[in-house]
């Protein structure tokens, strides 16, 4: 036996380079015989019609080859459905659809004043039974529009507890992320240019975004709206969550107006522009965060692994250690017999922190004010705050959205407590008479070439303009100022890197060099 072992393993180089040599030689047949011979048949299609006839003749080999495989799935679905567990949930939901369609003659019938959700259990048009949820009025409003749509419906039920779990409060409402809502805006204004209805436009959207699974009840809910009458706004209005307030009201006033394909495109530049804001902001946050962490894990693994073997080498010669290497090695052991009840405590208080920040809005309201008063990031915050506060304001100007609207949709866009302050005393001012720019006066977060930017847009009747003007010179602001954070805070933590494991180093290493002089 040990003998065959060291045979195969004497022979597995011969046998590994045999293979190499093959593969090598398919290689260099396929790039300099197999590609020149395919070019040649492909070039010589086009001038033969004797190829043509063959082209035809792998069309009917490709016909006869799909007809194959559609009997051979028509075979296996029949051996499937004769299979007694899938009679038997068959024969369930043929009961569930009797009892449906009583119950739609009846009950089922009947309107509700406000729209509830449904559950509904359906054969889709691939043949699979899924279960989803939409909303609706009745369930005949909803058993009709999934037939429709060429389900089979089985099902349809409505409780309390169905609309606390997928209603618009529910604590499973989900707000559409600025990447996915700006590709439907644009897919959505291109169909509507192209002439697609509305209606068909939302259709297409709901089959294009279908690996989204998570968006695909809304979006029926949407097309449900629609056929039953519905505005569109009122139809994403009813989505809960999902679309924020400002595209809401954006497209209200389109529809006033009948401008909604410009509105659809301002729209999608608007939030492909708040996009790229937010992406500074994530790399200006993650760049020297990255940096910290590995920081503290290179000094963790230090304090660790590698003091405790100077230790050892201490130990064994009698060393005598004292001031800061006796401090490095105690808190080395500290770390190594508690890091555990540390880093849950670390966790305890980041999760604290971040749910005051949630839900406190005093907490909430410090700590940012901590942040903006810092030099440098300070800046960020601002110059972020008032790029997103003045392209928006500058986009619900020029779609003639009320100015108390305006300003109410401004307070939500943002989680900055400070600007919703500013947001509500504007409002204020406004009902009182007074003009938009006395709320901006002397406010420390509003910089003084905003507020007399501001100051003349009001007084030229340009403010629409003179807004989206601050919004572009603060977003190159803002950019500036996050591409030098960057050059800046990146040497200041290579050095607090640098300096901490080298002061760690020497501290071990001292008493290295006191033995050796006591050796001499």
């Amino acid at each position: 036996m040990n003998k065959e072992i060291s045979n195969n393993v004497i022979l597995l180089p011969f046998l590994i380079l045999k293979d190499i040599i093959f593969f090598t030689f398919k290689g260099i047949k396929f790039v300099f015989f197999d590609v020149f011979k395919f070019l040649f048949k492909t070039s010589e299609a086009v001038d033969n019609s004797y190829q043509g006839s063959n082209r035809v003749f792998d069309s009917e080999k490709i016909l006869e080859k799909k007809r194959k495989e559609q009997e051979r799935r028509a075979k296996f679905q029949e051996k499937y459905n004769n299979l007694w567990y899938v009679k038997k949930q068959n024969a369930k939901l043929e009961k569930m659809r009797e009892a449906l369609l009583i119950d739609l003659q009846n009950e089922g019938s009947i309107r509700s004043a406000t729209p509830r959700v449904f559950q509904y259990k359906a054969r889709n048009k691939e043949g699979r039974v899924e279960t989803g949820t939409i909303n609706g009025y009745s369930k005949l409003d909803v058993n009709s529009f999934l037939l429709q749509d060429d389900y089979i419906v089985y099902d349809i039920k409505t409780s309390k507890t169905i609309d606390f779990l997928y209603g618009d409060n529910s604590v499973f409402a989900i707000k559409m992320s600025n990447k996915d809502l700006l590709f439907w805006l644009t897919q959505l204004s291109t169909y509507i240019k192209s002439g697609i209805t509305l209606n068909e436009s939302i259709k297409i959207l709901n089959n294009q975004m279908q690996k989204k699974t998570k968006y695909r009840k809304y979006f029926r809910s949407i097309v449900y709206e629609l056929t039953m009458g519905s505005t569109f706004s009122k139809a994403l209005e009813k989505q809960g969550v999902l679309f924020p307030p400002l595209l809401i009201n954006m497209i209200r006033a389109a529809e006033a107006t009948g401008e909604l394909e410009a509105t659809l495109t301002d729209m999608s530049n608007y939030y492909e522009e708040l996009e790229k804001t937010r992406k500074q902001m994530i790399s200006a946050v993650t760049y020297p965060t990255v940096i910290m962490v590995f920081a503290i894990g290179v000094i963790t693994f230090i304090l660790l692994y590698v003091i405790p073997e100077f230790v050892k080498i201490y130990e064994t010669s009698n060393a005598e250690i004292k001031g800061l290497t006796l401090f490095i090695i105690n808190l080395s052991n500290y770390l190594k017999s508690n890091i555990l009840i540390i880093f849950l405590i670390v966790i305890l208080i980041l999760m604290i922190i971040y749910f005051c920040y949630k839900k406190i809005k005093a907490f909430r309201k410090n700590i940012q004010y901590f942040l903006m008063r810092m030099p440098l990031i300070g800046d960020i915050i601002i110059y972020n705050e008032l790029t997103i506060f003045t392209k928006t304001f500058a986009s619900l100007l020029a779609n003639n959205v009320f100015i108390t609207d305006s300003m109410t949709i401004l307070s939500k866009i943002t989680n900055n407590e400070i600007y919703k302050e500013i947001m509500n005393q504007t409002v204020e001012n406004i009902v009182r008479g007074d003009k938009i720019s006395t709320s901006f006066k002397d406010q420390w977060a509003i910089p003084d070439v905003a507020y007399y930017m501001i100051v003349t847009g009001e007084s030229t009747g340009r403010l629409a303009d003179m807004m989206q003007k601050v919004s572009d010179y603060y977003a190159e602001m803002h950019r500036s100022l996050v591409t030098n954070l960057k050059s800046f805070i990146e040497p200041i933590l290579i050095a607090f890197l640098a300096i901490v494991v080298g002061v760690i180093i020497l501290a071990v290493i001292i008493p290295m060099f006191d033995l050796m002089s006591s050796i001499e």
